[in-house]
């Protein structure tokens, strides 16, 4: 478990699938991942992947929890990838729309880098952050936690940005 001033970060579980639709189901989320909304099959099946994920790698996406209220928010995580082959650790983040602009995003993710470089000694110069190019939001927090825009690219016709704290694991 990662706590914030404001947030409680714990390991995403099975129970969360009601809060986690939520997430998936709001038009604005999905719009920003240019995505339609989940059905139930889809949020199963991005648990299972998640979850999985978790067992494999002991790290994943946390529940975010608003401490104030003890309603789910949203989730932030760590998520073992590959960019251009080479491994890295993609910080991402999903915050329902009504709590954007409010800071959230910003210190859960703050806080996952801290517990990855602190706790789970994962290299710093390997986390990452996979943004598209729309969403303005996404890459202000990437560059408040102090990771920079490292180079464009397009996947599926879409383009994006890839953030990193450093440029050297990535050119």
């Amino acid at each position: 478990m990662i706590e914030t001033s404001r947030l409680i970060l714990r390991m995403m579980s099975k129970d969360d699938f009601n809060d986690l639709l939520r997430i998936f189901t709001d038009k604005d989320v999905m719009q920003s991942f240019n995505l339609k909304t989940f059905s139930p099959k889809q949020m199963q099946n991005w648990m299972d992947r998640n979850l999985n994920h978790q067992k494999q790698y002991n790290y994943g996406l946390y529940s975010v929890i608003l401490k104030s209220s003890q309603e789910l928010i949203g989730d932030c995580g760590l998520e073992h990838t590959t960019f251009e082959e080479k491994p890295c650790v993609e910080i991402g983040y999903d915050f329902l729309s009504r709590y954007w602009n409010q800071g959230y995003a910003t210190e859960a993710a703050s806080a996952v880098k801290d517990h990855a470089t602190k706790n789970l000694n994962i290299d710093l110069r390997v986390l990452c952050s996979f943004i598209r190019i729309s969403n303005k939001g996404s890459q202000r927090v990437a560059e408040k936690i102090g990771m920079q825009r490292i180079k464009e690219y397009d996947t599926n016709g879409i383009k994006y940005y890839l953030y990193a704290f450093s440029k050297d694991h990535f050119t």
